[in-house]
């Protein structure tokens, strides 16, 4: 059987071994042109380039061609891509998850790198995911008791706080200040998470710290916790906690936050 001389096989490997130090794994003596993409955590695979036959991808012709086997974000998103040319059922995998992509430049290198990418994401453990996910934005609380935030930011517009689990860098936080103020009246950027930073005291403890810096103010009487509970269903702050998109709308003035 012929083979097709147009691949982008060696474009895809490329990718792999700079953007995720991958190293394609080549299991089977029978097949020695199949090459397995892994994660080096949960040992998944994330991509598989294989040569096959034209006719059994039910396509017309004989001669062999590359294609790349990924994991997709959902059967909708698979639905989309089958109806453009170069992307076809799964081949030996599952079809309710995995796309075949040609590789005959059918798609583009760059559509392709895309691709993988979104089979890395789908496949990456829980840990690998929570790194490589979007920014977010969150809720988080602030004790009058322990720190008068306005007299803070006063002083300077970024400051060392308590690390929320789940903040990375990158994401913006809303910060809620207790009674008596009982309202959100600032909206930080997170510029560094995860920072080693011990501290305790009768009160307080802190073992990991984020950086924040101040972007905006609000007035006291604008996101009270009566807003927060009546308009957008918050009924307390004690940890991060996720922004609605009603109220995620209203804190940025109208912007829309994806």
């Amino acid at each position: 059987m012929k083979r097709k001389k147009t691949s982008l096989r060696e474009d895809v490997l490329k990718y792999a071994k700079k953007n995720y130090n991958t190293e394609p794994e080549y299991l089977w003596k029978s097949f020695p042109n199949y090459a397995v993409l892994r994660h080096d955590d949960n040992r998944k695979w994330y991509g598989m380039i294989a040569d096959i036959e034209k006719e059994k991808l039910g396509l017309s012709g004989t001669e062999r061609i590359d294609i790349l086997n990924v994991k997709v974000d959902d059967l909708l998103v698979r639905d989309m891509l089958l109806k453009h040319k170069g992307y076809l059922p799964a081949y030996h995998m599952s079809r309710g998850s995995w796309i075949t992509i040609m590789l005959d430049g059918t798609v583009s290198v760059k559509e392709v790198c895309a691709m993988l990418d979104m089979g890395f994401k789908n496949t990456s453990s829980g840990k690998k995911k929570e790194i490589l996910r979007p920014a977010k934005e969150w809720i988080i609380p602030s004790n009058m008791k322990f720190c008068d935030m306005r007299t803070i930011f006063d002083e300077d517009d970024e400051l060392l706080w308590k690390q929320s689990n789940k903040i990375k860098a990158g994401d913006t936080v809303f910060i809620y200040v207790g009674v008596p103020v009982s309202a959100i009246l600032y909206k930080c950027q997170v510029l560094e998470a995860d920072i080693a930073y011990n501290y305790e005291d009768e009160y307080f403890q802190m073992k990991t710290a984020m950086r924040l810096k101040l972007l905006q103010r609000y007035d006291p009487d604008e996101f009270t916790f009566d807003v927060l509970r009546d308009e957008y269903g918050i009924t307390s702050v004690r940890g991060g906690r996720n922004v609605p998109y009603s109220l995620s709308f209203k804190l940025n003035r109208g912007e829309v936050k994806l």
